[in-house]
């Protein structure tokens, strides 16, 4: 085991467990796991542990899970361990007294190529803009979210049919990897911490990526195809882009839609009109051509391709979307 390095590890989705397992793996001490606390979950709302808290428990780690990060107790707990490196990875934003504690720092693996899209969803982000290149990197955490000194940084592509998920598990094993080159280079002391900057390419656009919440999953039809079929790309399979379909008789139901293609033909009707065969094919108008839904999830149903659910359930050109449909910016 290797005794130049003790971390404390701190995350909490699925996202944190590759690294924590790679960093076990390599045989670096691991004083404890840092992780959110148990939250009510499912229809009988019984306590679920996070994914990163029972792959801990599993391999033995002790396990922290302070509801407050200043809580005095917590600090002397986390001082007690006495660790001289801190990873973070897809947790909540430390206090000062936390990521200034161990001698070595404190660093954070994020989920694109900094200083572009900081924020809490920059695997949804990417893939809503259209992006065709994204990354990870790790760095040196600092006041400001995602603003602190580069530590490493790996490019990685975005290919034109991924969805959230598929990007998500890649740069996910990927970022496995770049924990430990970051560890390893803390270790020897071969890594110089870069400012984040623009400089050379003052007219470069900053891209955020904010919080996804419910009304940034909403279908606008009047956008281009491609802009639709990006949102729902970004946000496949979680939380899900959703419209809302009306039915002849003036029922409402909420549809979502996991995968889409683009039918490359000129439509003369209004966006946000439905065209189906009612046996295998539902497709919508955009401003400049018809998207075809081949995922999709009716509301109160289970997620299925486009023709098993037209099998179970009648919908016709007589039904329409209802909702959003706002002017082009």
């Amino acid at each position: 085991m290797k005794k130049e390095i003790r971390i404390v590890y701190m995350g909490t989705p699925q996202f944190a467990v590759e690294p924590l397992k790679a960093i076990l793996a390599k045989g670096y001490d691991v004083a404890a796991v840092v992780t959110s606390p148990d939250k009510p979950a499912g229809r009988g709302l019984q306590l679920q542990q996070s994914a990163v808290k029972q792959f801990a428990v599993a391999n033995g780690l002790p396990v922290l899970q302070p509801h407050s990060l200043k809580d005095p107790a917590f600090i002397e707990q986390l001082k007690s361990l006495e660790a001289n490196l801190q990873v973070v990875v897809a947790f909540r934003m430390l206090p000062e007294v936390v990521w200034q504690m161990p001698e070595l720092g404190t660093f954070n693996l994020h989920a694109s190529m900094l200083p572009q899209y900081r924020g809490a969803a920059p695997i949804n982000h990417v893939i809503i803009n259209g992006e065709k290149e994204t990354g990870i990197t790790t760095f040196i955490l600092k006041h400001e979210i995602d603003t602190g000194d580069i530590l490493l940084s790996e490019r990685y592509p975005v290919y034109p049919d991924d969805t959230a998920g598929d990007l998500h598990n890649r740069l996910m094993m990927a970022g496995a990897g770049l924990v430990i080159k970051t560890i390893e280079g803390i270790e020897n002391g071969s890594l110089k911490p870069v400012v984040q900057s623009y400089a050379e390419k003052p007219d470069k656009v900053l891209k955020t990526a904010p919080k996804i919440l419910k009304e940034h999953c909403h279908i606008n039809w009047n956008k281009p195809a491609e802009v639709v079929r990006n949102l729902i790309r970004g946000l496949s399979p979680v939380p899900g882009a959703f419209t809302m379909l009306e039915s002849p008789e003036g029922v409402k139901m909420n549809l979502k839609a996991f995968n889409a293609h683009i039918e490359n033909n000129p439509v003369t009707v209004q966006p946000g009109t439905i065209k189906t065969d009612s046996v295998k094919e539902l497709k919508i108008s955009c401003t400049d051509s018809w998207l075809v839904l081949d995922e999709l999830q009716l509301q109160g149903k289970k997620r299925m391709k486009t023709g098993e659910l037209l099998r179970g359930f009648r919908i016709d050109n007589n039904w329409k979307t209802c909702g959003i449909i706002e002017k082009n910016d």
